[in-house]
């Protein structure tokens, strides 16, 4: 099916410059396109694949094409393409069944593939790999088998002769504690040869003896994940557009004290407005003020997810699409570059790239395809609201409109230029041409023939990618695979490494720096830091955080000499956040020293060095942690659930998300006002130890849970005895179940979250 918008005028040419700012015109003939060109439906009926098709607005400049509905697919969440072109498909087929969220603890999640074996672009075989599954949220292909998560394991699945052969587990705490909005996912497969999750700090590498290594890395958004062609992550929360980092994934994270490591978890696009072409409201809070506009549209992402940054190569420019599937729309930003610094902006200013009048369209997932389109994951489902946190306001709209019912549908839809003519892409089997497709246009095929390579342990192919290393006629982002691509072999070298060095394009030195730490095992540490130490000198600003990030890799294998060193080569660069910051990252343990001999205490670097020093002070507290889990078990379980997702395991907050709970007056002050901001929320800014907490820093609100139909007031009594007495806090008393109750009793007709003012009011300061 293939529908053609060209009708529709005021969207910008795909391959120019975003044009912003439209006049009311564009909206007339928006709905008159609707009410003439569109079946009228009522609100929340399942529409046919070719009338969900027909409620949709896409920027002309694109075709949108339906790959496989139901009953070939249903509730797809998560997708990835083998080198055949074959969609395997998770499916959460036990998400939400009506609002108590009935049954998701029952094994109706599958795991299946799609085929397409005509090459008509339309899936036309379903074949189940896996199924009685609870839940399952991500796969990988990797090794010549499926990485799974089923909460909370994650395992490896051998692939024999297409069906699933021996199961390891990888991981039993892969997806420990939360609930299903606030669990890892994405298993995302990164240049750097390390698989990837969003709602996480754990990454995973399938070693050639066929053992597993796990490291740790940054936390990093919330579903779904994504990278640029130098291997760079994006991704988002349910509130925000695009975060993601300036900087490799895998560095950086190696000191447990510190919190913020500039360069990663920045805010990209900051804008986080949506233009829904219907009203929409049944988003959770949609009572509130602020959240939907005059006409009933939300305004600002509420779920945003599934952020892709788009390497099809059938679109110019740094291209990153995102989902909301609460406003049922696709939204387009552009990205820019001012040195390693990234930023950008939406492509449209009052509009969106796709946008449906069908509420069940659920686009909770975007990919690359081999074909180069962008592929959607449409969950078609009326319910996306997880119970843990569903307000009776959003109850009332579900029944309102019928959207518990039907279950068992979905979609997958591809998107791509009306220039292009997408076809199906034959992934070469022999080593050569698996060499040569690591300079394909499309950054799909690139990366999976980097994977190919590497799950092959094709050592053979070791000559013929340092030809391509070594040539100037070969472009730099081909070169760059190779290098990875001898790094996945564990062939590369430091000569390898060095030609890259010698690069004049900064971008492809600093994947040589990026690359340099993996050569530890075969080169002395001491070697490598000189080599460091030399670039460093050259106070190259550009290459400088990348040479810092690989140093700090190495510093623990150093003698204290090496790392003085390299501090004195580094304070020419002390005012420097990223530097400062990718230093630290390395000297866990070593800061006092370091500080000591540093006579400048104004720089970013001893101030952000003071820092740590002082976090680990507080880490102190943790073994205390222990003892307060096993005098409050139940607090402690339910914390992790429902509380840590957003507040952290040290209760010192998550970026972007919520505020602390350690050394809070909220927490360990008056249990009354406590008691009630947890059972009916809050929202707007709050002030926590002398900071003022708002959006973009904090979401802006946290739910109530107070309308939880499984949340009794013993458990919830002593989930709040037990953070005002964690992480240092000090209260003396505790809060008592019949204590909930009376508050329940005092505002028993409340549904709308607090303010920081309306809790002040009625409960005091102190």
């Amino acid at each position: 099916m293939k529908t053609n918008y060209s009708m529709m005028a005021g969207y910008p040419r795909a391959f120019m410059m975003p044009v912003r700012g439209y006049t009311g015109l564009f909206l007339l003939l928006g709905l008159s396109f609707f009410f003439v060109g569109c079946s009228r439906h009522a609100a929340g009926d399942a529409l046919d694949p070719k009338a969900a098709l027909n409620a949709m607005v896409l920027d002309p400049d694109f075709d949108i094409e339906l790959v496989a509905a139901e009953p070939l697919v249903m509730a797809p969440v998560v997708m990835i393409f083998d080198e055949y072109g074959r969609m395997w498909v998770t499916e959460m087929d036990g998400f939400m069944p009506d609002t108590l969220g009935t049954g998701e603890d029952q094994p109706v999640g599958r795991i299946v593939q799609l085929t397409d074996t005509d090459g008509d672009g339309q899936a036309d075989k379903r074949t189940v790999f896996l199924d009685s599954l609870v839940m399952p949220r991500a796969l990988c292909l990797i090794g010549g088998g499926l990485l799974v998560a089923e909460p909370p394991n994650l395992w490896f699945y051998e692939i024999e002769n297409d069906r699933p052969g021996a199961r390891t587990l990888v991981d039993s705490a892969y997806a420990e504690g939360g609930n299903v909005e606030h669990q890892p996912n994405g298993l995302f497969r990164a240049l750097d040869n390390w698989v990837y999750s969003a709602k996480s700090d754990r990454r995973y590498r399938r070693l050639p003896d066929g053992t597993w290594q796990q490291d740790k890395t940054h936390f990093r958004g919330q579903w779904g994940i994504s990278q640029d062609d130098w291997g760079r992550l994006y991704y988002n929360d349910n509130s925000s557009n695009v975060s993601g980092d300036y900087f490799p994934p895998g560095q950086g994270a190696g000191n447990p004290d510190q919190r913020r490591v500039a360069g990663y978890g920045e805010a990209i696009v900051r804008d986080k407005r949506v233009y829904p072409i219907h009203p929409t409201p049944g988003v959770n809070r949609g009572y509130m003020d602020g959240i939907l506009d005059s006409a009933g549209h939300l305004t600002n992402f509420t779920a945003a997810c599934g952020p892709l940054f788009y390497r099809g190569g059938l679109m110019t420019g740094m291209n990153v699409f995102v989902a909301e599937p609460a406003a049922n729309l696709i939204k387009w930003n552009i990205l820019d570059t001012a040195g390693y610094r990234t930023t950008g902006e939406q492509v449209y200013a009052d509009k969106e790239f796709l946008a449906s009048r069908d509420e069940r369209f659920r686009p909770v997932n975007l990919y690359n395809g081999p074909d180069g389109s962008i592929y959607i994951l449409d969950m078609y489902r009326g319910i996306i609201q997880h119970s843990t946190y569903l307000t009776p306001y959003l109850k009332k709209e579900i029944a309102t409109r019928g959207l518990e019912l039907p279950l068992g549908m979905g979609r997958i839809y591809r998107v791509f230029p009306k220039t292009a003519s997408p076809q199906p892409v034959k992934m070469p089997q022999h080593t050569a041409g698996l060499v040569s497709a690591l300079g394909d246009k499309n950054g799909w095929v690139r990366d999976k023939a980097q994977q190919l390579l590497v799950d092959r342990q094709a050592v053979d192919a070791a000559s013929a990618l340092r030809t391509v290393l070594r040539s100037d006629q070969y472009m730099p982002i081909h070169r760059v695979h190779a290098l990875w691509t001898l790094e996945g072999l564990n062939q590369l070298t430091l000569d390898d490494v060095q030609v890259l060095l010698e690069h004049p394009l900064w971008q492809v030195r600093a994947q040589a720096l990026a690359a340099m730490p993996s050569l530890a095992p075969s080169v002395a540490p001491t070697r490598l830091i000189a080599i460091l130490d030399e670039t460093l000198g050259r106070r190259d600003t550009l290459i400088a955080p990348y040479a810092a990030l690989a140093a700090a890799a190495l510093i623990p294998a150093l003698p204290a000499g090496s790392v003085g060193k390299i501090m004195q080569r580094a304070t020419a660069f002390e005012t420097n956040p990223e530097v400062s910051d990718a230093l630290i990252s390395g000297m866990a343990g070593r800061e006092p020293f370091v500080m000591r001999s540093m006579r400048d205490t104004a720089t970013v670097l001893y101030r952000h060095l003071a820092t740590v020093v002082e976090e680990r002070g507080k880490r102190a507290t943790e073994a205390n942690q222990a003892r307060l889990a096993e005098h409050f078990p139940t607090g402690s379980a339910l914390f992790k659930t429902t509380c840590q997702p957003c507040h952290g395991a040290d209760g010192q907050g998550v970026p972007a998300i919520a505020p602390p709970l350690a050394g809070s007056a909220w927490v360990t002050g008056n249990k009354d006002r406590l008691m009630a901001l947890v059972l009916y929320g809050l929202t707007g800014p709050v002030d926590v130890a002398g900071h003022t907490y708002a959006t973009p820093e904090v979401s802006g609100e946290m739910p109530g849970i107070a309308h939880h139909p499984t949340m009794e007031d013993a458990a919830l009594a002593e989930l709040l005895s037990y953070i005002r007495v964690a992480w240092g806090n000090q209260a003396t008393v505790a809060v008592l179940p019949e204590e909930l109750s009376m508050m329940r009793s005092r505002f028993h007709n409340r549904t709308a979250p607090f303010t920081q003012e309306e809790l002040y009011r009625h409960f005091g300061k102190e």
